[in-house]
């Protein structure tokens, strides 16, 4: 059954002023539409509200018992609808977001900063996990939107590029090339190599690895999904590894350093990713405005 709201709106005006004429007035209607709101209510219902003569106008036994919860209704909706309004006007609601970790962890605090201050009320969740998990949340819907790197075409997603983040060398810093200004892919061959595995978003981007390594075996160490676990190894004297510059330590005491990998320059792109044909929340929208302003800033 669809929920008539004119009729409920007619019933509860006359039932607060005991006549039709005062309703009508409050409705902005002529009698007769008035009496056609009621009339149809009171055919949806299958029931008959109001007791009707010339001289008055009183609610039916059946009517008293349905006018708290119709009141109760009418109430209800008037403040979802007031909500979405709020929402509409200021941004109001809540944000979830799937986000890479290397993103989550070294950017997303001070967005989450700026955006809290201007909307203290609204919460968001962090759907932190790897590229590929992290397209599946948006794909299901389980966040509006997502930060990741940019895929192949995907015909139902949208992607919106942010930034390039470009791979750097991390090496212990009293490694030897800790000593230069930018190291070459060629220059890894004669070093231990930690590499990430297929179930790493990024290992595609770095399959043409082994045609600029000439050197068997082409890496020492492989860690399957996260490259925190690789730079752990670095640290403690194992290897080297090409990792996204995001994904340095940014302590000043770190015992590693970051060097550019060039010849050739690698980089991957961190793109806003939704659905197509889908709009985004008030809040998100507001939450991503901040996002872009925060990242043209940086």
């Amino acid at each position: 059954m669809n929920i008539d709201v004119d009729g409920l709106q007619a019933f509860l005006w006359i039932a607060e002023f005991g006549t039709f004429h005062q309703a009508a007035d409050k409705l902005s209607l002529t009698q007769p539409a008035l009496s056609r709101r009621l009339q149809k209510l009171e055919e949806n219902l299958g029931v008959r509200l109001f007791d009707r003569t010339t001289r008055r106008v009183s609610l039916t036994a059946i009517g008293k018992n349905f006018l708290p919860h119709a009141r109760r209704l009418v109430r209800e909706l008037e403040l979802s609808l007031g909500g979405l309004k709020e929402m509409a006007r200021h941004g109001t609601g809540h944000v979830v977001v799937a986000c890479i970790p290397t993103v989550a962890i070294s950017l997303l605090p001070d967005v989450i900063t700026e955006y809290s201050a201007h909307f203290p009320k609204n919460h968001v969740r962090i759907l932190d996990d790897h590229s590929n998990e992290t397209l599946q949340a948006v794909v299901r819907g389980e966040a509006e939107f997502g930060i990741t790197t940019l895929v192949g075409n995907i015909p139902e997603m949208e992607f919106e590029k942010l930034f390039d983040d470009p791979f750097v060398l991390a090496c212990r810093r009293d490694h030897p090339l800790a000593r230069r200004k930018q190291v070459k892919w060629t220059d890894l061959e004669k070093h231990n190599l930690i590499t990430v595995g297929r179930l790493s978003g990024n290992r595609s981007q770095l399959d043409f690895v082994p045609s600029m390594i000439a050197t068997s075996p082409l890496w020492a160490y492989e860690v399957q999904r996260s490259f925190w676990t690789g730079l752990k190894l670095v640290e403690a004297g194992l290897g080297i590894i090409a990792v996204p510059k995001l994904a340095l330590p940014t302590e000043k005491n770190s015992i590693l350093v970051g060097r550019p990998l060039v010849v050739p320059s690698l980089s991957r792109t961190i793109c806003i990713v939704r659905r197509k044909g889908t709009s985004l929340s008030p809040a998100s929208l507001e939450f991503v405005s901040v996002l872009k302003k925060h990242w043209k800033a940086k």
